[in-house]
């Protein structure tokens, strides 16, 4: 017998439709963020109290469009906890941390992700989250209230049926 909980699967229709939310989301959180470079982080509880990470670097354009990934294995394995977590069956809790590159420092904003949709995090739990340990060579990042992203229903149905 394991000393670990086992995770319980959650069901094909649940995924699929959290994929859909994932996309939404991080287009949301694109457009958001705008132009720049940026770092998203995502740190999220298991129902088994395991804690997993994921880190993508982002460079976005808006005029003209573009969004180059830096690391496309970094992005995908991001991609994946955020599935999961909208999912919710296997996660406690998560939070999506997005980091922009700024003078004359880094800015910071972010997510909790419950019910299905990332929310905005309260500022004062934001910079408690983003503070340098001590003893360790960090730049501090200022944090901003992250944007309201717009929900838009889950759609399952086939649109050519």
């Amino acid at each position: 017998m394991s000393a670990r909980p086992e995770l319980t699967h959650p069901g094909d229709d649940a995924i699929a439709a959290a994929m859909s939310r994932t996309l939404t989301a991080l287009s949301a959180v694109v457009q958001a963020l705008g132009d720049g470079e940026h770092t998203l982080n995502l740190v999220a509880q298991r129902t088994d109290n395991t804690f997993v990470t994921g880190r993508t670097d982002l460079s976005l354009g808006m005029a003209p469009l573009r969004l180059a990934v830096l690391d496309e294995e970094e992005f995908c394995a991001l991609r994946m906890l955020l599935v999961f977590a909208l999912e919710g069956s296997t996660m406690h809790s998560a939070v999506l941390i997005a980091t922009t590159a700024a003078e004359p420092s880094p800015r910071a904003c972010g997510w909790t992700i419950r019910d299905g949709w990332l929310h905005p995090m309260d500022t004062v739990e934001l910079q408690d989250a983003v503070i340098p340990c001590p003893d360790v060579a960090a730049i501090t990042r200022e944090v901003y209230p992250a944007p309201v992203l717009l929900q838009l229903p889950d759609t399952l149905e086939d649109p050519h049926a």
